[in-house]
């Protein structure tokens, strides 16, 4: 999706990712806690009504996993949406989940 834009914002012990969609309102975000250098636990995801049926969530998912990867660590999946999509993804997804 070309106008679907994440942007990620760090504390030291949280992350937030927001999904804007040009010309929609609202955006879709996607929680961390930071638990030690290489564990991360995925807390929540929300999406607002004006962006559902998007695959918002989707991406979100999917930027959290990517830059885990990237960094060396596991995810614990808190969140039920997040849970659900690392269970339907369980090959694209077993070397980042703990």
């Amino acid at each position: 999706m070309s106008d679907l834009h994440i942007t990620r914002s760090d504390t030291d012990s949280k992350a937030r990712y927001l999904a804007t969609i040009d010309g929609l309102e609202g955006a879709g975000e996607l929680t961390l806690s930071k638990a030690s250098a290489t564990l991360i636990v995925v807390d929540h995801t929300a999406v607002p009504d004006t962006m559902r049926g998007r695959g918002v969530a989707k991406a979100l998912a999917r930027a959290v996993i990517a830059d885990a990867r990237a960094a060396g660590q596991k995810i614990v999946p808190l969140c039920p949406f997040f849970k659900a999509y690392v269970a339907r993804h369980r090959e694209d997804t077993a070397d980042v989940i703990a």
